[in-house]
């Protein structure tokens, strides 16, 4: 195959060093990629977090093919069609209760903008309009809108940019090695890292907050996962500040922690949550927020004829990524596979905590579909590298894994993976990790 790469700028690439020697993907199905050469690969990280039923299903090839005949776009602003209000009708029943309001976009990082903006208007609604300041974390990630960016709080992301926004402020991450390395599940210590949101009503008055935005578990960081009483923690603190709190659940979504979402897996309804990838596999891009109905009745005021919230995008509620998200929704319900990640945890957790002791290795973690390796940086190196090296070294074997933020390796395969398909994962992981210095 011979194709001109330059006109085509990669997005969080080394673009350089890419088009040197690509990495090209052809064709998938189910659990594997083939390069245009004809080489299998397994896949890892369901695309980038997003392909949770496997690649080319056939109920959503054919749904999409399907709607693009009979209905290719509909307007959203003032019109509206039938699969989008069926789709809105059925995701309410997989969240966790009370987040019975959907408002539609088209990936993650709108629908963390979208989330934030209902989260002003919303005080603003209620006569306190003084409440402006948002609050993320460390080592968070809410996608490359401004907003999101000015959240998050992966600091090469915010480098380029600037922080995007003032009024933000954000909490102490909870990965402590020193305490927690090696963990299986939720670590035990760190649950008073909430309390840090206490010393940031402190600096500021918590009558000028107005949300606080986190993931439940980071996964673009490296899967780091919330201390026991962590995330109860700082719900309650919420509530006595009358803080409204946002679920980033982008990644966590559709069953990758083994329940639908990882309110549910956790035990902590959100006020707001965020939602993309898995909504339709990947397959159309497409983002959804879910708001308790106490949020979206506020915005009911007012003329019955008047825009309650002037937001929304083109493609909100595209009919064709509404056709393969109700596609989706049909085979996981019909495969088990919102809840397949905790039938499958104990495989995957005893897989990857077999590579504890290998070269540079400094921690394991891993919950549901999910797991970390986080390897000691190399001194003089770029951050980051030797995971890259690892990253590297797993795709010339035949396995696409992630190298994630720092020096982790991310595992977050499609839900329909097998025990011999972790365990050709893992082996080819511990033969790579033993050549990487």
């Amino acid at each position: 195959m011979s194709l001109n790469l330059d006109a085509f700028w990669m997005p969080f690439t080394a673009n350089r060093d890419f088009k040197q020697a690509p990495r090209l993907l052809s064709k998938a199905k189910d659990m594997h990629y083939w390069t245009p050469d004809g080489r299998q690969v397994l896949d890892g990280t369901s695309g980038l977090w997003c392909v949770n039923a496997g690649h080319a299903r056939p109920k959503i090839v054919e749904a999409i093919a399907k709607q693009v005949g009979e209905l290719d776009f509909a307007p959203p602003f003032q019109m509206g069609h039938p699969l989008a209000f069926e789709l809105a009708d059925r995701l309410v029943k997989y969240a966790p209760e009370g987040l019975n309001r959907v408002f539609f976009t088209n990936s993650g990082s709108e629908s963390v903008d979208t989330a934030l903006k209902i989260a002003l208007a919303y005080h603003r609604l209620r006569g306190e309009g003084q409440r402006t300041r948002l609050i993320g974390r460390e080592r968070g990630y809410h996608g490359v809108n401004m907003a999101g960016t000015a959240l998050g709080g992966m600091g090469p992301n915010r480098k380029m940019f600037g922080s995007s926004l003032s009024g933000v402020d954000h909490l102490r991450h909870t990965h402590d090695l020193g305490k927690n390395a090696f963990t299986k599940g939720q670590p035990e210590h760190g649950a008073e890292l909430a309390d840090d949101l206490e010393r940031l009503v402190t600096l500021h008055d918590a009558s000028s907050i107005a949300a606080v935005i986190i993931e439940p578990m980071a996964g673009s960081t490296g899967v780091l996962l919330p201390p026991k009483g962590y995330l109860q923690r700082l719900r309650s603190i919420c509530d006595k500040h009358g803080i409204l709190l946002i679920f980033d659940e982008v990644i966590t979504g559709f069953g990758r922690l083994g329940s639908p979402f990882a309110a549910q897996h956790y035990g902590v309804t959100p006020d707001i949550m965020t939602a993309a990838k898995g909504i339709t596999n990947g397959c159309i891009p497409m983002g959804a927020v879910f708001v308790k109905q106490s949020v979206h009745d506020t915005f009911m005021q007012g003329p019955d004829t008047a825009i309650e919230l002037p937001h929304g995008y083109t493609y909100s509620s595209h009919p064709v990524a509404c056709a393969a998200a109700l596609a989706t929704l049909d085979t996981y319900d019909e495969e088990g596979l919102l809840t397949r990640g905790a039938e499958m945890h104990a495989k995957m957790e005893a897989a990857v905590h077999s590579l504890k002791g290998l070269p540079n290795v400094v921690d394991i973690r891993n919950t549901g579909m999910v797991g970390a390796i986080e390897f000691a940086p190399r001194p003089g190196a770029l951050p980051g590298r030797r995971a890259f090296e690892v990253f590297m070294g797993c795709w010339e074997a035949g396995v696409l894994l992630r190298a994630a933020g720092g020096d982790n390796i991310a595992i977050s395969p499609p839900l329909i993976i097998n025990d011999s398909q972790i365990d050709q994962i893992v082996s080819t992981l511990e033969k790579v990790m033993k050549t990487v210095d």
